[in-house]
């Protein structure tokens, strides 16, 4: 059954004027750009909907649009990616942003259609249409659409799920979003944080901010190519690594993500999924602009390799803090190492300059697990551990939970990755790692992986007997 999303928002026409600048102006110091190709698309809300629609939803687009060539434009290019237009009529110019470029390199860029915005009226009919959507996603440019009371009475009314992506210069969102979008930038000034502390600590702190200012179910904040933090109701936040880092094109990465955001959520996601999916996207949006500089994955490309041992988990903390790097620690019993492990260190990894495993002895994890486990002794788990690109160090520890071995790691970031993701009570080592100004955080972890449920399978499939 196709998806069907509403997409409402103002909605802008961009102009990729692409050609070669090989001279200087005989009349003025400025390059002269020889015109070879002009590209027009709709931007603002409708490029989200058109992304959208390219992913195979059914997409209508709520927005305004101007009487003139501008407007006729954004209508037929609309038109042409099978999205349909709910729209009311734009007092003044259809608004446009024209990039001028060389190689693609952005030279100049030129916005027509007034400084200030006008704001239209407001859409009629809107409780039908909001009623039959599987989802909605506001996208919010500024120009007063998103600030009409009728229209924020539909959207306050609907039981639809709700993603927002906000403007400084435009409405708050409503309450009750399931998910609101805003950037690191935006973030900080709309919260009126100034930033300080470290970037996840401030990113987090704006966040929770607004989302208890918009009374939101959740705040994800994308951090370009860092990815996001999704700050939610539970204490810890959600960090979302992105998987590679590209030096591409990022105009449009933003209406990718909340547009992926909005989809995952239209097919019943959860909102620590449907970010999940959102940072895949916009990642990969903006990997197709270039080659992709670097991987981000197991190792990062950075570290030197893995180690055993509290000896060399103290050489390698050493060299990062001396470098003024971030030290990441992670924990568990590990026993059966399974891809949800491995997607587990791989995010935590891609967080900071290196990777401790802070991991359970054999005499814990019978604690924790019963007699019957481990499944595989400490020696062989260190090993496979240390075996991996993503760890730098194993630190064994016999206690019920590593505060020791975290009181002289002293990590800038403790990471787990479990069923926290959307909300839950506190990570018992949370209190501890914020005394010397670190962050607890959580990263997503691959469902219906563990260790027990191997077993579990292991177990059955031997009782069956064997021919």
């Amino acid at each position: 059954m196709t998806r069907r999303l509403v997409v409402v928002g103002d909605t802008l026409l961009d102009r990729d004027v692409d050609g070669t600048a090989r001279r200087v102006s005989p009349d003025a110091p400025a390059l002269v750009l020889d015109e070879e190709s002009t590209v027009d698309r709709p931007g603002g809300a409708g490029l989200a909907a058109v992304l959208a629609a390219a992913d195979g939803l059914e997409v209508t687009l709520v927005t305004a649009l101007a009487d003139d060539a501008g407007g006729l434009r954004l209508a037929a290019l609309l038109a042409e990616a099978g999205v349909r237009l709910h729209a009311v009529n734009l007092p003044g110019a259809t608004p446009e942003k024209v990039r001028l470029r060389a190689r693609g390199q952005v030279l100049l860029r030129l916005d027509r259609g007034g400084r200030e915005p006008a704001p239209p009226q407001d859409p009629e009919h809107l409780d039908a249409l909001f009623a039959g959507a599987d989802a909605i996603l506001v996208s919010d440019y500024g120009r007063g659409l998103t600030g009409r009371p009728g229209l924020r009475a539909a959207l306050g009314a609907t039981g639809t799920p709700i993603v927002w992506d906000p403007h400084p210069r435009g409405a708050a969102p409503v309450a009750g979003v399931r998910l609101a979008t805003p950037n690191e930038a935006e973030a900080r000034l709309l919260s009126d944080d100034a930033g300080g502390g470290g970037r996840i600590a401030a990113t987090t702190r704006a966040g929770q901010e607004l989302r208890r200012r918009w009374r939101a179910g959740a705040v994800v904040v994308t951090t370009g190519a860092a990815g996001a933090v999704l700050c939610h109701a539970g204490p810890t936040p959600l960090v979302v690594p992105t998987a590679q880092v590209a030096e591409g094109d990022t105009c449009g990465a933003g209406d990718r993500f909340a547009a992926a955001a909005a989809a995952a959520l239209a097919d019943g996601a959860l909102p620590s999924e449907a970010v999940a999916a959102a940072v895949a996207a916009a990642t990969a949006y903006v990997a197709r602009s270039a080659q992709p500089a670097h991987s981000a994955g197991p190792g990062g490309g950075r570290g030197t390799g893995p180690a055993g041992g509290s000896a060399a988990a103290h050489e390698v903390v050493a060299r990062v803090r001396a470098a003024g790097g971030t030290i990441v620690a992670t924990g568990g019993c590990f026993d059966l190492l399974h891809a949800g492990h491995v997607a587990t260190l791989e995010a935590a990894r891609a967080l900071g300059d290196c990777l401790i495993v802070c991991l359970n002895s054999d005499t814990g994890v019978r604690a924790l697990k019963g007699p019957d486990r481990p499944v595989n002794p400490e020696a062989d788990r260190k090993r496979l551990l240390s075996a991996l690109a993503s760890v730098d160090a194993v630190v064994v520890f016999d206690e019920p939970t590593p505060e020791a071995t975290l009181s002289w790691l002293r990590p800038d970031i403790w990471v787990k990755g479990g069923d926290y993701a959307d909300g839950g009570p506190a990570l018992p080592e949370a209190e501890l790692v914020r005394q010397w100004g670190g962050q607890t955080v959580i990263v997503p972890y691959l469902d219906g992986r563990s260790t027990t449920k191997l077993i579990s399978t292991a177990r059955s499939s031997s009782s069956g007997g064997t021919a």
